[in-house]
């Protein structure tokens, strides 16, 4: 006879929610609107509800396990739908704010997520610390062509940039590990059993091919499923922007990645002046484009509040579209100075900006709503995994 462990309620759950922005989904009933409309809820008879009764409840561990905080995109039908105002669209969204939060063993995420004024600092200080940083050992600021890493070295961008990688790199794997373990366990998957004859690896295997390329990457069902119901212009579709967002990031960090392959490989030393049309060069050019591109619709979006699930905002919210826009825009700002003929002086105050405002988005990735990026595509493979095992 299976002995089932006894459940651990938070009596403050709820109450850490509401500070995080989740709206009183006291008033919920569990009548199953939200769940007859969510594109999402599949077979499941009990999402997104289950996770709004967690909250109620106070069932935290439940909360923390279920792989379904992650999947849901926010499409905000299931407010739209609630006979009660209940809001479970923005409920989802502050359980994910307070996941990240309770993930991160530093505490960082949490005072982040509860302080604008202490957001704010942080930003400041990381900017002050970086352009210190930077500022050691640069060099003059050359007019007769613009010469950016004679004026700051590129062995200081580079070991900077690794160090912040590894502090990052440990924060992430510390939180991922903690999101693994506990929907692992919930989900009864054995990480024996992925690793393990042939059949372990094919379904290990595809279930990463359907979370990174076809979901992650891909965004099937964000495209799919989670339309804004009314006929919108395409390039106004929430899956576009956030496809051009995060394509354009991930070929900016590409970009990025190469250049100090190169480097490291003699093939072509780091600022060595290129057409725009060399490769790595292009598509760093592209990706700053698209991103900037995919961040201004996102945030004209939430400004115009256009749907509902852009309605309210959080600080947070406003803060990761600021800071990627600012490293797009700065990004962009300095490839034209390089083209423009010249070494105009602005040109090297634009180019320290973005290292600087560069190296604090990739620090503060697994402390704010950037973490999706890390614990989205690990709930997405849990998801295929379960689906799989649903038809087998």
């Amino acid at each position: 006879m299976t002995t089932l462990a006894p459940r651990v309620v938070d009596p403050h759950l709820l109450a850490d929610l509401q500070r995080l922005g989740a709206p009183d989904v006291s008033a919920c009933v569990s009548c199953g609107n939200c769940t007859a409309i969510c594109p999402l809820a599949d077979n499941d008879g009990t999402f997104p509800r289950r996770l709004v009764r967690y909250g109620v409840v106070g069932l935290r561990e439940e909360l923390l396990s279920s792989k379904e905080l992650w999947t849901c995109y926010h499409c905000a039908k299931c407010s739209e739908s609630c006979p009660q105002q209940a809001d479970p669209g923005a409920y989802m969204a502050a359980a994910r704010r307070y996941a990240v939060a309770s993930y991160d063993p530093t505490g960082v995420a949490r005072v982040l997520a509860l302080s604008p004024v202490a957001s704010l600092l942080t930003l400041l200080v990381l900017a002050a610390g970086f352009a210190s940083i930077l500022s050691v050992g640069h060099g003059p600021a050359s007019h007769a062509r613009l010469d950016l890493f004679g004026f700051v070295p590129d062995a200081t961008i580079h070991w900077t940039g690794i160090a912040v990688m590894v502090i990052v790199f440990l924060v992430a794997l510390l939180g991922l590990g903690s999101m693994v373990r506990a929907v692992a366990r919930r989900e009864g998957v054995h990480g024996r059993e992925l690793v393990t004859g042939r059949r372990g690896w094919a379904h290990g295997l595809r279930a990463a091919y359907d979370a990174a390329l076809v979901e992650s990457l891909g965004q099937r069902r964000y495209r799919e499923d989670c339309s804004e119901g009314a006929p919108e212009p395409w390039y106004r579709r929430r899956w576009i922007a956030h496809a051009l967002t995060m394509w354009g990031f991930l070929g900016l960090l590409a970009a990025t990645i190469l250049d100090y392959a190169l480097a490291l490989l003699g093939v072509r030393a780091t600022g060595t002046p290129e057409p725009v049309w060399y490769p790595v060069r292009l598509l760093g050019t592209l990706a700053g484009i698209a991103m900037l591109i995919g961040v201004s619709t996102l945030i004209l979006n939430r400004a115009r509040r256009v749907t509902t699930s852009v309605t309210h905002s959080e600080p947070g919210d406003w803060l990761l579209l600021s800071l990627l826009w600012l490293v797009g825009a700065s990004g962009l700002g300095t490839e034209i100075a390089l083209y423009v003929g010249g070494g105009p002086a602005w040109g090297y105050g634009v180019f320290v900006a973005h290292v600087t405002l560069a190296l604090e988005l990739l620090i503060l990735v697994p402390f704010m709503k950037f973490a999706h990026v890390l614990y989205r595509p690990l709930a997405l493979f849990f998801h295929s995994l379960a689906r799989a095992a649903a038809v087998r």
